[in-house]
C-alpha cells in the first residue's frame, strides 16, 4: 500500500507578480516536508514533477527543479502530463520498491503567459487544426459542449447551475480567486465567447503548486497516525486529434475503471461519498460526472438541479470551488482536486470540511487539445 503522508501548497491566485515559479514551488515544497516531518536531502528517494514544457516556455524541465525541492543529485524526472499522472508515477515507484519515499509536484504559472490561446493553439495537429482561420481553440471545447448538450436534451441552464455551485462552494475556500455568490440568472447574462459557451463558464487561468509526500506502507505508519491511503489510479488517453475523437470523455471513464478496480470499488456511485473532477469548462463536470460512473448517463443534470451533488447533496463534487471557483492551474489542475480530497479526509478542510467522508476521487483531464486523464481514488 501507498499513503500520502505530507501536503503543501502555495497559492491558489489570479496572479503572483512578486513570485517566481521556483519561489511558489520552494514554498509547497517546504510546507509539505514540514507536514510530513522528513528532510528531503536525506529521506526522499525519488522526485517526479509533473510539467509541460510549451507552458513553461523552455524543455527539460526537470534539470530546472532539484534546488527548490531539495532534489539535488537525487532521482528526478518530470511527466508530462497532470499531478494525477505524477501520483500514479510515484505510486508505481514505491509499489516496485524503487522507492521508500517519493515526491510529486506540480504547479501553474499562468500568469506569464502573455498569449495562453496561441500557446494552445500550437499543441493542435498543424495541418487540420491549427490552421483553421484564427479561431480561438476554446471553439473546440464550444463544438464538443454542443454536442454533449444535444445528445443529453439539455439546456443552457442545466450547464450555469455547474457555476452557481461551484463558484458559491468557493466562498468558503480561503484559496479560491474566482468564489463569487451568483446566481443562474447571472450566468444566463454572461456574454457568449463561443457559443453555446458563456464567459462565466470557462475557468479563468491561476497561479500555484502543490507538492504530495507519498510513502510506503511501513513508512507511513512510522511518519503519521492518519496517512491517507492511495486506494486506486487510473489513467487513459484517447486520439490526440479532435478530428478523430470520440468526444465523450473516454478518458475518464477508462482512468476510472482502472482505478476503481485497483480500489476494489463496484458501485462508484455508492461507494464514493464525495468526488473533485475536472470543470475548467462548465459543461465538463456533468460530462465527467457521467464518465466516472457518479451518475447514470442522462442523470447528472437533473441530480444537479436537484442539488445532489451540492455540499450538503448525497454526494458532494467539487466542494473545493472547482476549477471554476480556484481556477485554471494547467498542470497542478488534479494537484489542487487531490489536495482537497486528502484534506476532507484528514478532517483539514476547514470551513469546507465534509462530515463522515472515508474515499474521495480526484479526477482531472489533461485540457485542450488533448483527450487524456487520470483518476485517483485515496481513503482512510
Amino acid at each position: 500500500m501507498v499513503a500520502v503522508v505530507g501536503v503543501g501548497y502555495s497559492g491558489f491566485n489570479s496572479t503572483t507578480p512578486d513570485l517566481s515559479w521556483k519561489e511558489i514551488m520552494y514554498e509547497a515544497a517546504v510546507r509539505a516536508y514540514t507536514d510530513a516531518g522528513i528532510n528531503p536531502r536525506r529521506d526522499v528517494d525519488s522526485f517526479v514533477t509533473c510539467a509541460e514544457d510549451i507552458y513553461e516556455g523552455f524543455a527539460i524541465f526537470d534539470e530546472f527543479v532539484p534546488d527548490q525541492l531539495g532534489a539535488v543529485v537525487k532521482p528526478t524526472c518530470t511527466v508530462s502530463g497532470d499531478f494525477l499522472y505524477g501520483v500514479a508515477t510515484a505510486y508505481m515507484q514505491i509499489r516496485s520498491g524503487l522507492a521508500d519515499i517519493a515526491v510529486v509536484e506540480a504547479h501553474s504559472k499562468a500568469s506569464d503567459i502573455q498569449t495562453f490561446g496561441n500557446v494552445v493553439k500550437f499543441a493542435m495537429d498543424p495541418i487540420w487544426l491549427r490552421n483553421i482561420g484564427n479561431a480561438h481553440p476554446y471553439y473546440l471545447a464550444a463544438l464538443e459542449m454542443f454536442q454533449y448538450m444535444s445528445e443529453r436534451c439539455l439546456g443552457e441552464e442545466d450547464v450555469a447551475r455547474v457555476v452557481v455551485k461551484n463558484k458559491n462552494n468557493a466562498l468558503l475556500n480561503e484559496s479560491a480567486p474566482y468564489a463569487a455568490n451568483v446566481t443562474i440568472d447571472d450566468v444566463m447574462a454572461s456574454p457568449k465567447l463561443f457559443d453555446p459557451m458563456k464567459k462565466m463558464e470557462i475557468a479563468p487561468l491561476a497561479d500555484g503548486c502543490v507538492v504530495f509526500v507519498l510513502a510506503s506502507d511501513k513508512v507511513a505508519r512510522e511518519l503519521t497516525d492518519s496517512p491517507v491511503w492511495v486506494k486506486g489510479v487510473g489513467w487513459w488517453s484517447e486520439t490526440y486529434g479532435y478530428d478523430t475523437a470520440s468526444l465523450s470523455a473516454m478518458y475518464a471513464y477508462k482512468a476510472a475503471k482502472m482505478a476503481y478496480r485497483m480500489a476494489g470499488i463496484a458501485n462508484p456511485a455508492k461507494e464514493v461519498d464525495f468526488a473533485e473532477v475536472d470543470d475548467r469548462f462548465a459543461f465538463k463536470e456533468l460530462q465527467h460526472i457521467e464518465a466516472l460512473q457518479l451518475a447514470g448517463k442522462f442523470d447528472s443534470a437533473r441530480l444537479m438541479a436537484e442539488g445532489y451533488f451540492d455540499r450538503d447533496g448525497a454526494l458532494p463534487v467539487n466542494v473545493s470551488g472547482g476549477s471554476l471557483g480556484v481556477g485554471n492551474l494547467l498542470e497542478c489542475t488534479g494537484g489542487q482536486k487531490a489536495l482537497e480530497v486528502v484534506l476532507q479526509l484528514r478532517g483539514e478542510a476547514g470551513k469546507k470540511q465534509l462530515s463522515d467522508v472515508e474515499t474521495g476521487v480526484a479526477q482531472a483531464w489533461r485540457y485542450l487539445p488533448t483527450h487524456s486523464g487520470a483518476v485517483a481514488v485515496f481513503g482512510v
